[in-house]
This record gives structure tokens, C-alpha cells and sequence, in this order.
């Protein structure tokens, strides 16, 4: 799969944007280097002091798409089709001020959009600029966009999944008693990219009491035979799509009957939840799935998280799988489904897998065995 994004398929995706942001009442839609920029653009690159910028008028809006960058960074746009999607490419050197060339450039709005993750330099600037202008935040006008996934993106997730599932695949080559977390994370790592990733985004190796800490890092605990881990691990493959699956392990032998009992309730959550998603169900209704079936076994105090969130460009973002969130799920979504229940100071456990809503249910992305895996 090449990782280059059709130019007609960009073009769409701006035109959709501009349609978007005309029926949220924003004029002009700011974006610095970060995941929406690729999204729209195909360019991937990260923000700078400097600002880079891309300016995308609303539907109507009288200012064309253009895209001002310094003059010494120019040349790292060259692979990025701007002139077959109908986008200026206007530079500035070191000494002028980009901000007011954005403003001149951007056709008196009333309203703008800013995306989510741009640096606060560059608000602010953008605000001086545009002193009268009222700034919102760009992520709703993307967001409808973005959860949705084509064809051609999820086909990257699935790539994306069955390179993560074979890392775990190989977890019994790191994973036993003697070793420190740290140790095991550095092999993972190293598998994680050997098998098409990138690089590693984020290697949980939660050992024992290190496993009832869902964000947990590694440590220099050593690992200890009978302790349970949880491994949630995950990245982007050179298209920029990435995984995220976590599975949960026994090592050293058997564990006792209160660890087999306590993973046979989350698995069977994991599994209800899965089975609920579908078109017309909402974000709450899988959320609901897995939380009212892990509650009814007593554990609900141990379930502390959302059971899921999007995936795509970035690891984390719309939809969220929450109770609270109505939002209705279609066809194209794309997030984890992960509840987990965790015993503080003592162990954990997390399964999750990658799902997309199919025209009438659900496909997993990650099909490596759910089951305690004993190492």
C-alpha cells in the first residue's frame, strides 16, 4: 500500500471541510502542522516557532485555500499537491509578520476556527491579528469528517492492527520471570517497529500492582513468576494510521482462582461490548455494554475509564466510547473498545481491540486470542 493519499481524495476532504465550517457560521478554518493538516493536505510535519499555516475558507467564504509557510521551510511542501488542490502557497521570511499576512491573506472574517492542538504562539498571534474576530476551536468543524473513516483509511487501520497483533504474537520471546519491565519494554519496542511500524508511540508493560495503573509506563520491577501483566502497546505504520491493543498475561504458570474468575467477568464485558456496537447504537449504549455487566459482578469501583476512544491520525480522539456521549455510531467509525478492572496494589487487567461499525455490525481489528494468555 503506497502512503500516499489520492490527490482527489484531498480535494474532497477540503471541500467537505469548507462545507462543514459554512454550516457551523465560521468564515476561515486555521491549521498548523499537526494531524488535520495531514488529514487534509497529505503533509506531515510538526509546528515550529515559525508560523506555518493553512487557511481554509468556508463554503461562500470569498478567500481562496492558501497555505503561508517560512520561505526556508518552502521546500518541504514540495511532495504535497497544493496547486491540484487549488491552494496558494504564499511564504514570508524572518523579520516580517506571518499573522498579518494571514489576516491580509483570509478575507475579513466575522468568525474563525482554530484547530485543537495549535500552539498557543500561534493563537495569540493569530488573535492580535484579528482583534475583532471571535476564535472557536476547529475540531467541530473536522470532527465529522475525520470519525468517519473511508475505505482507503481503514484499510491502514486494519495493516496497522495486524502488525500490533503480531507483536503480541511474539510476547513469549520478552515476557517472563527475571526480567524488569523496563527490559521487556525495550524488546517490545524494538518488535513494535520491526514488524512495519514507525516507531513505538507508547509501550505499557504493568506488572503485578503496576498493572492496576492503566496509564502505567515501565519500571525497574522485576517481573515475578505468578504476577499477571498488562501490555498495551501501539503506533503509527508509515501511512500514519495507528494501533493500539492491549492483552493481558499470566506469566510463570496458572494464576489462582480469583484472577481466572475476575478476567472471566472483564472478557465477557469486552465481549458485550463489541456486540453492541452497530449503526444506531450511540457511544453511551457500548460503554453501558460493558460497564453494567462488569458492576453486576461486583467491580464496578474498578473499572476506572471510558471503555474506548477514536483512532486514526492520532491515537486517541472522536468518537469517545462514554456513558454520557448520545452520539449516534455509523457506518466508517472507527475506536478501542477496552474496558478493564484493576485491583489497586495488587493486579490488573485490560483487554482491548480496534473495531470499525460496518454497514449492519462490527469487524475487530486485532484477532490475536482474548483469552488470559499463561506464559
Amino acid at each position: 500500500m503506497t502512503d500516499a493519499v489520492p490527490t482527489e481524495l484531498l480535494a474532497d476532504r477540503l471541500r467537505r471541510a469548507g462545507e462543514h465550517a459554512a454550516e457551523q457560521g465560521t468564515d476561515v478554518l486555521f491549521l498548523t502542522p499537526g494531524t488535520d493538516l495531514r488529514y487534509l493536505t497529505g503533509f506531515d510535519g510538526s509546528s515550529h516557532e515559525r508560523l506555518t499555516c493553512l487557511i481554509v475558507p468556508a463554503a461562500g467564504h470569498r478567500a481562496p485555500p492558501a497555505l503561508v509557510v517560512p520561505s526556508l521551510e518552502a521546500p518541504g511542501f514540495a511532495g504535497v499537491p497544493l496547486e491540484a488542490l487549488g491552494i496558494d502557497l504564499v511564504t514570508w521570511t524572518d523579520g516580517e509578520d506571518p499573522y498579518l499576512l494571514v489576516s491580509d491573506l483570509a478575507g475579513g472574517p466575522t468568525r474563525m476556527s482554530v484547530d485543537d492542538d495549535m500552539p498557543a504562539r500561534h493563537v495569540l498571534g493569530l488573535r492580535h491579528a484579528f482583534p475583532d474576530v471571535p476564535q472557536y476551536l476547529g475540531g467541530t468543524v473536522l470532527r465529522e469528517l475525520r470519525m468517519r473513516k473511508d475505505p482507503a483509511e481503514i484499510d491502514r487501520l486494519r495493516e496497522a492492527g495486524a502488525a500490533i497483533d503480531r507483536v503480541h504474537r511474539r510476547m513469549g520471546e520478552f515476557l517472563r520471570p527475571g526480567r524488569t519491565e523496563a527490559e521487556v519494554g525495550a524488546d517490545i519496542t524494538a518488535a513494535i517497529v520491526a514488524e512495519g511500524h514507525t516507531e513505538a508511540a507508547f509501550v505499557i508493560v504493568g506488572s503485578g500492582p503496576n498493572g492496576a495503573s492503566p496509564h502505567h509506563d515501565v519500571s525497574d520491577r522485576v517481573i515475578e513468576a505468578g504476577d499477571v501483566v498488562v501490555i498495551d502497546i501501539g503506533g503509527p505504520l508509515p501511512g500514519g494510521y495507528n494501533s493500539d491493543c492491549t492483552r493481558t498475561y499470566a506469566v510463570g504458570g496458572e494464576p489462582g482462582p480469583e484472577v481466572k474468575e475476575t478476567y472471566a467477568v472483564l472478557q465477557e464485558a469486552q465481549e458485550r461490548a463489541v456486540a453492541a456496537v452497530r449503526p444506531g447504537a450511540t457511544a453511551a449504549d457500548i460503554d453501558r455494554a460493558a460497564r453494567e455487566h462488569i458492576a453486576s459482578a461486583g467491580h464496578g469501583e474498578h473499572f476506572i475509564h471510558r471503555t474506548g476512544h477514536g483512532i486514526g491520525l492520532d491515537v486517541h480522539e472522536e468518537p469517545y466510547i462514554v456513558g454520557g456521549n448520545d452520539l449516534v455510531l455509523t457506518e466508517g467509525m472507527t475506536f478501542s473498545v477496552e474496558p478493564g478492572i484493576y485491583q489497586a496494589g495488587k493486579w490488573g487487567a485490560r483487554i482491548e481491540d480496534i473495531v470499525v461499525v460496518t454497514a449492519d455490525g462490527v469487524e475487530r481489528l486485532n484477532t490475536t486470542a482474548r483469552d488470559l494468555v499463561v506464559l
